[in-house]
């Protein structure tokens, strides 16, 4: 599920302080581009947790409603995609089933190879990932 929320940015001394006011949270940013994408994680983060809680996630509220605290306030939208943004933070592991002639399962388990992480950097590197 895609939305777009509003968010509101102001300009601190040090950093851009971004609120999000459907979830009534708030993060923060060395510059706009990084308050966008702490944004994007603060909304996505809530958003998850409120599907796990079996709470609806709230409406964004129309950016046209949305009001400053201060004139040069920033108010924009930021999308994030909940089904997305689970996939690529969920750190939790899956069970697969992975096939091996004998001769070499017994060849990794006599070296005390562990087949599993073998594997996880393996795909990492065919998948060009870099370690989280």
């Amino acid at each position: 599920m895609k939305n777009a929320y509003p968010i509101v940015m102001s300009k601190g001394k040090k950093y851009i302080v971004v609120y999000v006011p459907d979830f009534d949270c708030n993060t923060q940013g060395k510059n706009y581009a990084e308050a966008i994408e702490m944004a994007r994680d603060c909304i996505g983060l809530m958003g998850i947790d409120y599907q796990d809680k079996k709470k609806a996630l709230p409406q964004p509220s129309a950016i046209e409603n949305v009001e400053k605290e201060a004139p040069d306030d920033v108010v924009t939208l930021v999308d994030v995609d909940f089904s997305e943004y689970r996939r690529k933070n969920d750190a939790r592991t899956v069970r697969r089933n992975v096939t091996l002639p004998s001769w070499l399962d017994y060849k990794a388990e006599q070296s005390g190879i562990n087949v599993s992480a073998l594997l996880q950097r393996a795909l990492k590197q065919e998948l060009h990932i870099a370690d989280r």
